[in-house]
């Protein structure tokens, strides 16, 4: 996984009429925290911080006040009207060090005929990687599976490096059997 290098200002204002002006100046304030540090406030560009969260557990090396710290989101906050990045945190990794984050599920393969459906019960696997390296997703292929088959958190094979940070016998996907609708217009004309 690449690493996205954004330079920070450290944040020196707080609260509402503070957060609206920073975002005027199209920033981002956010907190980094981990490791039992003090948190830091500080803002970040609005643009390269929307382009780098695009990609998913995406590793941001930031630069502040002439320190290099290494991050990833845990939380992001967006406006529900125009979807814009109100604030984001950061938590601080290093190198080599193992985190636990959600990772996308992606399905391939036609299930098999019979009008069956799919059904995600989960989107997202709780997975253990380290932090240079977490995987962006999973494959999973539904190729042949019938109605009441399923695929549970311990079927899905991850990339090295990775381990299942959840409950290994949690459903992910499950196959159920499509039921038909009675036509609308035989039953309208049977009362007549």
């Amino acid at each position: 996984m690449a690493e996205v290098k954004l330079a920070a200002q450290v944040r020196t204002e707080f609260g509402k009429g503070a957060a609206r002006r920073t975002r005027r100046a199209n920033l981002v304030p956010a907190v980094v925290y981990g490791h039992g540090a003090e948190p830091v406030h500080i803002n970040l560009p609005g643009h390269d911080l929307m382009m780098a969260l695009k990609t998913a557990n995406v590793l941001i090396g930031l630069e502040i006040d002439g320190k290099d710290a290494l991050v990833i989101p845990k939380a992001v906050q967006r406006n529900p009207l125009k979807g814009d990045i109100e604030h984001v945190d950061l938590l601080t990794v290093k190198r080599g060090e193992k985190v636990n984050v959600e990772i996308a599920v992606h399905v391939e393969g036609e299930l098999a005929p019979g009008g069956n459906l799919l059904e995600y019960v989960q989107n997202t696997l709780l997975v253990e990687a380290e932090a240079t390296h977490i995987p962006e997703s999973v494959t999973v292929s539904v190729a042949g599976l019938d109605a009441g088959d399923s695929i549970l958190a311990k079927d899905i094979p991850l990339p090295k490096g990775s381990v299942l940070a959840g409950d290994e016998d949690a459903v992910v996907l499950q196959i159920v059997a499509a039921q038909a609708e009675e036509p609308a217009a035989e039953a309208e004309g049977t009362e007549a």
